[in-house]
């Protein structure tokens, strides 16, 4: 493996071990230290890769949205899904992998939002950008839906995606709090068969 190969990769997993250290413990509670032992990449050598914590942070917000985008495309792509059935599918996977970690960890975007949202400007601008992509690509999928007479057209599909997130959000906190998928089924309830059907 060349030295650019090798540096993508351990670039990758720092952003790995960033999500998951992140999830657990927090934006305050993680330490540079640990989580390059964690990778086994020496100490000084994270400058290589970013400037400080808070731009290692931003990248990790960025990196963690990744996968949820990718598998949110992957439902909206499938021809024998209509829009709102692909969406509703897209959250009972993501309730059925929150039960199966037995309601750890929540979202890392809900999480730092609410640790570090106000405190650093660069975090919060990739927090931002990142529900925006999430956002972005639900309210397109709403639309579609709204073109097919799926779902409601009084409210655009830009503020029912609002909505959706919004609440989401709110779900996934009760939820660890509740230590229960309730919320979440409550969600899916409210927004599937009463907020959003035409």
């Amino acid at each position: 493996m060349d030295r650019e190969a090798r540096k993508r990769l351990n670039r990758e997993r720092l952003l790995d071990k960033g999500v998951q250290l992140l999830m657990e413990r927090g934006y305050h509670g993680t330490g540079l230290q640990e989580i390059l032992k964690e990778v086994g990449i020496p100490k000084g050598s994270f400058y290589n890769y970013f400037p400080n914590k808070e731009a290692f942070g931003a990248e990790v917000i960025a990196h963690y949205i990744e996968p949820f985008i990718e598998q949110l495309d992957d439902f909206l792509s499938r021809p024998e899904l209509d829009p709102l059935t692909a969406l509703r599918g897209y959250f009972e996977a993501l309730i059925q992998e929150l039960t199966d970690s037995q309601f750890k960890g929540g979202c890392l975007l809900g999480n730092l939002m609410g640790e570090i949202g106000d405190t650093s400007d660069l975090c919060r601008k990739a927090l931002q950008r990142a529900l925006h992509r999430y956002r972005n690509k639900i309210a397109e999928a709403l639309e579609q839906a709204q073109q097919m007479n799926l779902v409601r057209r009084d409210r655009s599909a830009g503020e029912l995606a609002d909505f959706l997130v919004d609440y989401w959000q709110g779900a996934l906190l009760r939820m660890k709090i509740e230590q229960s998928n309730a919320p979440l089924k409550a969600y899916m309830t409210e927004v599937f068969e009463f907020t959003l059907p035409a």
